[in-house]
C-alpha cells in the first residue's frame, strides 16, 4: 500500500516528507495506523549525526495507533487493538528481560540498522530504496510495520496522542527519577533539562517523595513549567543553582541529579557532580554525542565523597508493566500528560515542529494524523 512519511536522506538536511511504499506485514509483525508521534530530541540527534544510525530512514519513535494488519503467527494482536510503541523491543525472553530489565532487551542490539527484526529485511520503500527506521518503528508516517516486541496493548479509552507520549519520553524521565534514581522520600533531586523526559523525571520525582525538586534549564518558560509540574525551585545553569541549593539543604546539596539535557555534554559533568550529596548520585539520561570519548570528572571526587554516576536508558524501566501503570497514573489525575504536549503539527509540520524544538519553544511537540 501507499502511505505517507517524513524521511532523512542526509544528514543535516531537512525532513522530507512524501510517499512511500509499505509492504504487508510478515510473520510476528502488524501493521499500524499512527493516531500521533511524539517528536523526541532523539530524532534530532539523526539529523546532527549524533546517533550515526543507518540513512534513509524514517524518523519517529514515540508512536500510539490502530493495528490494521496481522502477520502470521501473532496471536495475541488483532485488528482493532490500540497500542503504544515502546521505542525499545521486548521479547521476554533473553536474559535482561528475564531479570525484569527490558530495557536492555537483546532485540535492541538492531536499533541503528532499523530493518526488521524477523528477517533483517525492509518493509518501507521510496524512490526505489529501502528505508530503515528509527528504533525499528518509524512513527513519522501515517502507516507502519513493526514486530510485535515493539507493542504495548492500551485500552482503547485512553487517548492516543497522549499514550504516544508514553513510547519514550515519560517512561524514560519517570524512571530516570523513580528505578535509575532511586529517589525517596525527602531527597533533594535537581533536574537538569527540562523537555519531555526532565518533565517526566520531576512528575517522577514528585510521586516518589522528593521534598525539594530543583528544576535547571536556560529557558524562563521550561523552568516556569516545570514548577506546574512538581518543581519547587528553579535556576538557568548548575552554576547559578550551586549556592541556592546548598543552602536550601542546609549544605546536604542533591542527593539525586538526573541529567536530561537535550544533548549531553562531558565537560558539564564535573558540575553536576559538584550539586551532588555525599552518596549522592548523578543520573545520565541524555544522550551524548556518539563520538563524544571523554568527560570532566574529578575521580577524587568520587572516591572520597562515594559518588555514583549511572547510565539509563528507557528509564530503566519495562514498558509492559509501566505503561499500563502510568496510565493510569494519568486516569486518576497523579501524571500529567496533557499540560507536557506544547503544541500539534501535522505530519508536514516536522521541520517546523523541530525548529521550536530547537528555539527552546515545546516541552514535546506532538504530530496528530488523520
Amino acid at each position: 500500500m501507499q502511505t505517507k512519511a517524513a524521511i532523512l536522506w542526509e544528514t543535516d538536511k531537512p525532513w522530507s516528507v512524501e510517499d512511500i511504499e509499505l509492504d504487508d506485514p510478515g510473520p510476528g509483525e502488524v501493521r499500524v495506523k499512527l493516531a500521533a508521534s511524539g517528536m523526541c530530541h532523539s530524532d534530532e540527534h539523526l539529523v546532527t549525526g549524533d546517533l550515526p544510525f543507518e540513512l534513509p530512514i524514517i524518523g519517529g519513535h514515540e508512536g500510539a495507533g490502530v493495528v490494521e494488519e496481522v502477520g502470521e503467527g501473532v496471536s495475541w494482536l488483532e485488528v482493532g487493538d490500540h497500542v503504544v510503541f515502546g521505542f525499545i523491543p521486548s521479547c521476554g525472553r533473553c536474559h535482561s528481560c528475564s531479570t525484569g530489565h527490558q530495557s536492555l532487551c537483546d532485540l535492541g542490539a538492531v536499533l541503528g540498522v532499523g530493518r526488521q527484526i524477523a528477517d533483517g529485511t525492509s518493509r518501507h520503500h521510496a524512490q526505489g530504496k529501502d528505508l530503515n527506521l528509527m528504533c525499528l518503528l518509524g512513527t513519522f508516517a501515517h502507516q507502519t510495520v513493526v514486530n510485535e516486541a515493539s507493542c504495548i496493548k492500551i485500552e482503547k479509552d485512553v487517548p492516543l496522542d497522549k499514550a504516544c507520549l508514553l513510547g519514550c519520553g515519560v517512561v524514560t524521565g519517570w524512571g530516570s527519577a523513580v528505578y535509575a534514581g532511586e529517589v525517596t522520600p525527602g531527597d533533594v533531586v535537581a533536574v537538569v533539562g527540562v523537555g519531555g523526559i526532565g518533565a517526566s523525571a520531576i512528575q517522577g520525582a514528585k510521586l516518589a517523595g522528593a521534598k525539594q525538586i530543583w528544576a535547571i534549564d536556560p529557558v524562563e518558560s521550561k523552568r516556569e513549567k516545570a514548577m506546574e509540574f512538581g518543581a519547587t525551585h528553579t535556576a538557568a545553569s548548575m552554576a547559578e543553582a550551586m549556592e541556592p541549593l546548598q543552602e536550601k539543604s542546609h549544605g546536604l546539596m542533591a542527593n539525586k541529579v538526573i541529567m536530561t539535557m537535550g544533548v549531553g555534554q562531558g565537560d558539564l559533568l564535573i558540575e553536576a557532580l559538584a550539586l551532588t550529596a555525599k552518596r549522592g548520585r548523578v543520573v545520565v539520561t541524555n544522550i551524548h554525542p556518539a563520538a563524544e570519548m571523554s568527560a570532566n570528572v574529578s575521580l577524587l571526587d568520587l572516591t572520597l565523597m562515594e559518588k555514583q554516576v549511572v547510565g539509563s536508558l528507557f528509564g530503566s524501566g519495562n514498558a509492559r508493566s509501566d505503561i499500563p501503570k502510568l496510565i493510569n497514573l494519568y486516569r486518576d489525575g497523579l501524571l500529567d500528560l496533557d499540560n507536557m504536549v506544547t503544541k500539534e503539527y501535522t505530519l508536514d509540520g516536522v521541520n517546523d515542529g523541530y525548529d521550536d524544538m530547537r528555539a527552546g519553544k515545546n516541552i514535546r511537540g506532538v504530530m496528530k494524523y488523520t
